[in-house]
C-alpha cells in the first residue's frame, strides 16, 4: 500500500514516469501453493479470463529461463486481493512467486538477477518480493531505503463497486496536468521515527486527482471513508480505485467494513499493517 505516491513528469528511456513511493505490506493476500509438476501450471481461484500474459506466468517464465531449466511446477493461486484497486494484486503475486521458486531452485531471492527480473514485470514486484517498508525511487522499483517495521496499524479499506480503473488511463490524464509531487522526505522521516502520527499527516498520493477524475466513484468512496467514526488519515491508493484509512482502532475499521459493505454494497476490508516475517506462500 502507498503511503506516499509521487509521480513526476519527466519519464525514462522506457517510457516511465519517474515515480517515489514509499510502500508498506499489509494482512491482505493472496495464497500462493507451488509443486512439481510435469510442466507450468498457474491456476487462479476464482479463475481469470487470460492467464498467457499474467504476472504470474511471467514470474515463473523469466525466472526459469534466467536459470536455465524447465519450470515444471503447478502454482495455484486463491484470489483475495482485489483486481484493479491499487493494492497490487498481481504485483504481488509475481513477487511472492520469485522468492519461492528462487528459494525453490537453490538462489537467494534479493539475487540481482532476480530483482532485475522483478522489475521487468512491473514497478511494485521489486516491493512485494521484499515486502518491507521502504522507500522506491526511478519508476518506483528502485529500493533506496529500508524503515523499521510498524507492525499493528489498523486500516480500513473500500472500493466501490464498478470502480475498478486501468493504470494506463491514469497515468494518460495525470500527464494532461503534470507537476512536479512534494518530496517524500517528511513520510520518510516519520517512518524512520515509527511515529504513526506522522505517517497519518504525511499521506500524499498526487496520481489520486486524474483517478478520481476519471472514475468519480473513487472520490465518492474516498469522501465517505474519510467520514466515518474512528478515521485519523487516508487517500487513495495507487491508481485506485482502493481507497485506505488509518484508523484509531481496530474496531472502528471492522465498523467501517461492516458499513461499507452492508449499507454501501462495497468490497471492503479491515487490515493491519505487517512486518517482514509476514509470508504469504
Amino acid at each position: 500500500m502507498n503511503l506516499h505516491l509521487g509521480v513526476y513528469p519527466q519519464k525514462d528511456e522506457r517510457g516511465y514516469h519517474r515515480v517515489d513511493s514509499v510502500m508498506i505490506p499489509l494482512d491482505l493476500a493472496n495464497t500462493i501453493a507451488i509443486e512439481d509438476a510435469d510442466s507450468l501450471v498457474v491456476a487462479f481461484h476464482p479463475a481469470i479470463d487470460n492467464m498467457t500474459h499474467s504476472a504470474a506466468v511471467r514470474a515463473a517464465t523469466f525466472l526459469a529461463n534466467e536459470l536455465g531449466i524447465r519450470p515444471d511446477v503447478r502454482i495455484d493461486i486463491q484470489r483475495r486481493i482485489p483486481e484493479m484497486g491499487g493494492l497490487g494484486s498481481s504485483s504481488a503475486d509475481a513477487g511472492c512467486i520469485l522468492r519461492a521458486l528462487a528459494e525453490r531452485w537453490g538462489i537467494d531471492p534479493l539475487d540481482q538477477c532476480v530483482v532485475a527480473i522483478a522489475k521487468r514485470i512491473g514497478a511494485d514486484v521489486p516491493f512485494c518480493l521484499n515486502p518491507a517498508p521502504a522507500l522506491y525511487t526511478g519508476a518506483g522499483d528502485t529500493f533506496a531505503e529500508r524503515f523499521p517495521d510498524l507492525v499493528g496499524v489498523p486500516i480500513a479499506l473500500v472500493m466501490p463497486a464498478g470502480s475498478g480503473s486501468s493504470t494506463r488511463e491514469v497515468y494518460g490524464e495525470f500527464d494532461r496536468t503534470a507537476h512536479v509531487p512534494e518530496s517524500p522526505e517528511r513520510m520518510c522521516a516519520a517512518l524512520r521515527a515509527g511515529d504513526i502520527a506522522g505517517v497519518a499527516a504525511s499521506l500524499y498520493n498526487n496520481l489520486a486527482p486524474a483517478a478520481k477524475l476519471l472514475q468519480p466513484s473513487i472520490a465518492m468512496g474516498e469522501k465517505w471513508l474519510l467520514s466515518q467514526p474512528g478515521v485519523v488519515a487516508g487517500q487513495v491508493t495507487g491508481s485506485g480505485s482502493c481507497s485506505f484509512a488509518i484508523c484509531e482502532s481496530a474496531e472502528a475499521a471492522e465498523k467501517i467494513e461492516d458499513s461499507a459493505k452492508n449499507e454501501q454494497g462495497w468490497w471492503a476490508k479491515a487490515v493491519l499493517t505487517v512486518g517482514l516475517d509476514a509470508r504469504f506462500c
